[in-house]
C-alpha cells in the first residue's frame, strides 16, 4: 500500500520535485535519544578530548560539570562525551542521581562496568581482584545490619570483600578510598576512568560531599579519574553548599539552546541525507517555534517532516504541523510535569507564569511577588516552593527568585484553562 501511495505521488509531482517520505523521517524527539545531527556542540566535545588526553598523560585536570534545563539535551551530550572515552579505551560507568537512592549502589555498578571495560588490558589479573575486593566491601556497606538476610543485596563481583579498605561507613573516606584505588588500575593501563551522573543535583547532601571530597583528593594526586556530571541550572549552587572549594574543584559548562545556524544545521543536514529540502522562510519559522532548544528542533521538525507532501519543505508546511507539535509536547513534554504536582504546586506555578512573561522565555520570578500575586505571606509558600524544586520543576538560580527548568513552560501554563 506504501509502494502504491508513493508511486501515485511520484507520478502527480513532476520530476524536479522530490516527495517527502514519512517512514524516512530523520529527526528524533526523545529523552535522551541522541539527534540524526548533534549540532553546536563541537567546543564541548573538542574540550572533553583534550581533558580525556591531559588525564592519560598524567596532566592536572577539573572534572566536568554540565548545567542547563531541561531539554536543552544535556544528556545525549553526556553519553555522547562517555562514547569519546570508550573510544579512547577508558573505563567508563553512568549513573542517574535520584533523590531517594544511596549513593553506594549506583556507584558500584558503575565503577564495575568501568573495571571490566580495563581489565582485559591489564597484566596482572590478581591486581584487578584487589580492586574488586575494594569495591565490593564499598557495596556491602549499604546494607542495613538489621535487614533479614533474604533482603541484603549482594553486587555482582565473584571476589571475596577486602577488609578494611573502602569499607568505614562513612560515604566521604570510603569513597576517596574507593576512587583511589579504581584510579590506580587506570593507571596501571595507561588511560582512566570516567564516571558520568546525570541529574547530578539529585544527590542527597551527603553524596555530594562526599563526591566533592573524592574529586578534590583525585586532582591533588593527578589521578587519572574523573566525574563527569551534569544537572539543573542551580547544580553549581549545589555543589558549593557541600564543599567550598568546589567552585575551583569543578569545570563548569552551561548548556544552552542552539544558535540559528547550528539549529538550521540540525534540521537541515539530516533533510539533505534524504535529498530534502527547507525555505528560508520555513527555517525562519521552526526556529521561533522552536526557540532554539534542541528537544523542541525535534519535535517540530518531525512533525512538519510528517506532513510536508514535497521538498522544498515550505513555510506553510510549518504552520500546518505545529498544531500536532504542540499536541506532543503538552502531553508528553510539559503536561506529564505539570500533573506530577499537587493542588498547592500548581497554584504556585501559575503564578509564576503569570509573573514570567517575557519577550524571550520564562524569566526569573522573586518570591515576594508570586505571594503578593496570591495574597499569601512568602513564608506560607515555602512548602510547596520547596517541594517544587525537589520535583525538579522549579529551580532557585539566585536567593529570593525562582524560574522554571523546563523552557516555555510558563507559556504553556498560560494557555492552560
Amino acid at each position: 500500500m506504501l509502494d502504491e501511495r508513493v508511486s501515485s505521488d511520484t507520478a502527480r509531482w513532476p520530476d524536479t520535485v522530490q516527495c517527502v517520505d514519512p517512514v524516512r523521517n530523520p529527526y528524533a524527539p526523545g529523552a535522551g535519544q541522541r539527534p540524526p545531527e548533534l549540532a553546536g556542540r563541537g567546543r564541548e566535545l573538542d574540550a572533553f578530548d583534550i581533558v580525556l588526553e591531559r588525564v592519560a598523560r598524567g596532566r592536572p585536570e577539573r572534572s566536568l560539570v554540565l548545567t542547563g534545563l531541561r531539554g536543552v539535551g544535556k544528556t545525549v551530550l553526556l553519553n555522547t562525551l562517555r562514547s569519546a572515552a570508550i573510544g579512547r579505551l577508558w573505563g567508563t560507568g553512568k549513573i542517574e542521581a535520584r533523590p531517594d537512592q544511596s549513593l553506594r549502589r549506583p556507584v558500584t555498578a558503575a565503577l564495575h562496568m568501568a573495571i571490566r571495560e580495563l581489565a582485559p588490558h591489564h597484566r596482572n589479573p590478581d591486581r584487578v581482584d584487589e580492586v574488586l575486593a575494594v569495591l565490593k566491601a564499598f557495596a556491602l556497606r549499604s546494607n542495613d545490619a538489621n535487614a533479614k538476610l533474604r533482603d541484603r543485596w549482594t553486587p555482582g563481583i565473584d571476589v571475596p570483600p577486602a577488609r578494611g579498605r573502602a569499607d568505614s561507613g562513612d560515604i566521604e573516606i570510603d569513597l576517596v578510598e574507593l576512587f583511589t584505588d579504581a584510579a590506580s588500575l587506570a593507571t596501571d593501563v595507561g588511560t582512566g576512568i570516567a564516571l558520568f551522573i546525570d541529574e547530578m543535583q539529585d544527590l542527597g547532601p551527603a553524596d555530594v560531599s562526599a563526591l566533592c571530597a573524592a574529586c578534590h583528593e583525585l586532582s591533588q594526586l593527578g589521578a587519572p579519574l574523573i566525574v563527569v556530571g551534569a544537572g539543573l541550572p542551580h547544580l553549581p549552587a549545589v555543589l558549593s553548599a557541600a564543599k567550598s572549594y568546589s567552585e575551583r574543584l569543578f569545570r563548569y559548562q552551561r548548556i544552552d539552546r542552539l544558535d540559528r545556524v547550528a539549529a538550521d544545521l540540525a534540521l537541515g543536514a539530516p533533510a539533505a541525507r534524504e535529498d530534502v529540502k527547507y525555505e528560508p522562510k520555513a527555517l525562519d519559522l521552526l526556529y521561533e517555534k522552536s526557540g532554539g532548544y534542541p528537544y523542541f528542533v525535534q519535535a517540530y521538525g518531525k512533525a512538519t517532516w510528517d506532513h510536508a507532501p514535497t521538498s522544498p519543505v515550505t513555510a506553510e508546511d510549518v504552520r500546518v504541523a505545529a498544531p500536532e507539535a504542540e499536541a506532543e509536547l503538552a502531553v508528553g513534554f510539559f503536561g506529564s510535569r505539570y500533573e506530577r504536582a499537587t493542588p498547592a504546586e500548581r497554584e504556585y506555578m501559575r503564578a509564576m507564569a503569570a509573573l514570567s512573561v517575557s519577550d524571550d522565555m520564562d524569566a526569573a520570578v522573586a518570591t515576594s511577588e508570586i505571594a503578593s500575586s496570591l495574597s499569601r505571606r512568602p513564608a506560607s509558600l515555602s512548602p510547596a516552593r520547596d517541594a517544587l524544586i525537589k520535583k525538579g520543576l522549579i529551580y532557585s538560580g539566585e536567593r529570593g527568585t525562582v524560574a522554571f527548568t523546563v523552557p516555555h513552560f510558563g507559556r504553556y501554563l498560560r494557555t492552560q484553562p
